[in-house]
């Protein structure tokens, strides 16, 4: 074992503690006048700011770009100015444009700032810069705004130097105390050797009857009292330690013997656990592509139900106009064709192109909104999604598995123009999975029901989604567990048990929200959903 002398502990202790307090002291202070540096570099970025832009109001005014960079040429003198961005608000578009800018000597042009100037009305700190936006008001309007980028150079070197005068005092305040130090050693060192060497007599010769003298410390002299009457039972305690100590070892064995077997007992059964959960990983697996390939086939059916219908019937008023056609082509060959054949041709042919027209287009709104559905199911994108068009597509998608629209209808309630920006896949598969949901199991054995989807939005950035139907609700046994994996009322009828545990984890992993479940049974149930969004201007 590697030893180490009290004489250098002693010193290592003082030393430690001098140097932890040192350091404790000296980071706190630079840190705080660092970070008092920064704050002053801050103020003074956001009054350069408010200054350029005071100035740049009239050049605004009278588009007077060269004057306006001359101006802006003057912060040359200021080292401590990178860029400034000054943009003009576009009187008709109302949007921000480019006018002028200044670029510190050796310095490469910086993109504009246009997205970030809202977040920039207080500075805001980089690793290498200071950025922060003011707006140029004339006449409590807004007509354009400054963006300035000041270094951090500065507040660098300022910190560098204040760590270089702390290594300093560091280092003397250290060799003071060290120096304390070695004169302290000795008052405690030398009762201290005349002990060890009584101790070491004892321990290598084992003779008990050595006894250690008085000292004029206290402490010491307690040490020495217990000392000496500790070596009066040690005697007696010797012949008692070997008994137990063979005890213990025979004890010891045996437990190791145990710990081997028990060990191994549970190395089989953690592998056979182990090969479990995997095969379950699989099965989970399996079953999800299932659900999601069943999903695939609704909608194909969907898609070929909706469609056929509109396709047939402009087949069918084509087919009708091809014959009208060729009735009247040889009606003109033998140019017998009266005045009342050719007008009601002609209103034939215009009703018959009507409703090819409509249908036609009925057919390709539906395979756009088919199109729209089959993109957010695959796409994770964040999209401007317009609420009540989203569900309307919605709906279109899950009905070959709708029941009756008159006798279970779902009610739709938001705001018309409510238009946020979230991920519509993970939104879509959501939405679809209660529907089903409530179609398949809320509303066994009933002869109606009614689904009612609202949509308000909670403060500026989060949507709040209540789905509920008044269906026959979930049993109280698995209302604790509906969303974990496997837990289904359908077993052995088809049911995954897979569908609300693929909602929590798109809720929660892939919309970044929460969901909370209600339920009585034969009382139906409620789902409410929050996730963040970003809340689109409808103007």
């Amino acid at each position: 074992m590697h030893t180490i002398s009290l004489k250098r502990i002693l010193i290592y202790i003082v030393l430690l503690v001098t140097s932890f307090a040192l350091l404790v002291g000296f980071t706190v202070n630079i840190v705080s006048q660092v970070a008092q540096y920064q704050e002053s570099l801050r103020d003074q970025a956001l009054s350069y700011s408010r200054i350029v832009a005071g100035n740049a109001a009239s050049s605004l005014v009278f588009n007077d770009n060269a004057n306006e960079k001359q101006r802006l040429s003057s912060l040359e003198n200021t080292s401590f100015i990178q860029h400034v961005h000054v943009y003009k608000m576009d009187e008709t578009s109302n949007e921000l444009t480019f006018f002028s800018s200044y670029n510190k000597k050796g310095l490469p042009p910086i993109p504009a700032r246009f997205a970030k100037l809202d977040k920039l009305t207080t500075p805001q700190t980089n690793d290498n810069y200071i950025e922060v936006s003011q707006p140029v008001v004339l006449d409590d309007e807004v007509i354009g705004y400054v963006y300035l980028r000041g270094s951090l150079e500065q507040a660098r070197l300022f910190m560098w130097r204040s760590i270089a005068i702390a290594s300093v005092v560091f280092v003397l305040t250290l060799l003071l105390c060290w120096l304390i130090t070695l004169r302290l050693r000795k008052t405690i060192v030398t009762p201290l050797d005349s002990v060890v060497d009584v101790i070491s007599q004892v321990a290598r010769d084992k003779n008990y009857s050595l006894r250690l003298a008085p000292s004029k410390l206290v402490e010491f002299d307690m040490m020495a009292h217990a000392f000496n009457t500790m070596l009066d039972r040690v005697q007696q305690h010797i012949s008692r330690q070997r008994r137990a100590e063979e005890e213990a070892s025979q004890l010891n064995t045996e437990l190791e013997r145990q710990v081997t077997q028990r060990t191994q007992a549970l190395k089989e059964s953690n592998s056979e656990l182990l090969k479990t959960l995997e095969q379950l990983h699989q099965y989970q697996g399996q079953l999800v592509e299932s659900e999601k390939m069943a999903s695939l086939g609704d909608m194909v059916a969907g898609i070929a139900h909706e469609v056929n219908t509109p396709i047939g019937l402009s087949v069918t008023a084509s087919t009708l106009l091809q014959d009208k056609l060729t009735i009247m082509q040889e009606k003109f060959d033998e140019k017998r064709i009266s005045t009342s054949e050719f007008e009601r041709f002609l209103s034939d042919c215009d009703e018959n192109l009507q409703i090819i027209y409509r249908n036609l287009g009925r057919a390709a709104d539906l395979v756009t909104s088919f199109k729209q559905v089959a993109v957010d199911q695959s796409s994770e994108i964040d999209r401007d999604i317009h609420i009540p068009s989203f569900m309307n597509d919605v709906l279109i998608s899950v009905k070959p598995r709708r029941l009756d629209p008159e006798k279970f209808p779902i009610r739709i309630s938001c705001p018309e123009g409510l238009t946020v920006r979230a991920k519509a896949g993970p939104l879509n598969q959501v939405l679809i999975n209660l529907i089903v949901n409530s179609m398949i199991h809320a509303f066994e054995g009933y002869s109606s029901g009614r689904v009612d989807i609202s949509f308000t939005m909670v403060g500026d950035d989060k949507l709040e989604m209540v789905y509920t139907d008044n269906g026959k609700g979930v049993p109280s046994d698995i209302n604790r567990k509906i969303f974990d994996p496997f837990v289904t009322t359908k077993r052995g009828s088809g049911g995954s048990g897979l569908g609300l545990h693929l909602v929590y984890n798109l809720v929660t992993q892939v919309l970044g929200g929460n969901i909370h479940f209600f339920s009585e049974e034969k009382n139906g149930v409620e789902f409410i959903v929050r996730f963040p969004v970003t809340l689109v201007s409808n103007a």
